[in-house]
């Protein structure tokens, strides 16, 4: 009966307000959708790395909303995301940040990784932050041998 009513009452809104349903649907999907292109994508990223009131919180939700999407960060995003961690006095979110972006590049890794790395290289001298390799995390040692390299 809820849904009946629901029903009705809308039908007379768009009606008392002229308003097709044809009409606004047509006019939501036309605002869907972002014309950003790739650099202003990276600048947009690095500019939020690069503020200097970013605490620890805004870091991680800076890098976690890079890593969820269907991308591999850019050098220079990767370069502000390590200068945000340094400012932040956090080591350990610097060489998570390097290991998300290591596990972004896939099966590609054997090509990608080490272009991201020789890229950023410069900085992580800079800055004394070390891979995950360099520390020995490259290689769990308690992991057991993958399916894949079988």
């Amino acid at each position: 009966m809820l849904r009946t009513a629901a029903g009705t009452f809308t039908q007379v809104l768009r009606g008392s307000l002229g308003v097709s349903g044809r009409y606004a649907a047509g006019a939501v999907r036309a605002s869907h959708g972002s014309s950003e292109t790739d650099e202003q994508f990276d600048q947009r990223y690095v500019d939020y790395f690069n503020r200097k009131d970013i605490d620890g919180w805004e870091i991680r939700k800076g890098m976690n909303d890079l890593l969820g999407m269907d991308l591999i960060p850019d050098p220079k995003i990767i370069d502000a995301g390590l200068r945000a961690c340094r400012r932040a006095n956090d080591y350990a979110l610097a060489i998570r940040w390097l290991e998300g972006c290591k596990d972004k590049c896939g099966d590609q890794v054997k090509t990608i990784y080490p272009y991201l790395i020789n890229s950023v290289k410069p900085t992580l001298t800079e800055l004394g932050i070390e891979t995950p390799e360099e520390l020995g995390y490259g290689h769990p040692e308690l992991a057991l041998k993958s399916v894949y390299d079988m």
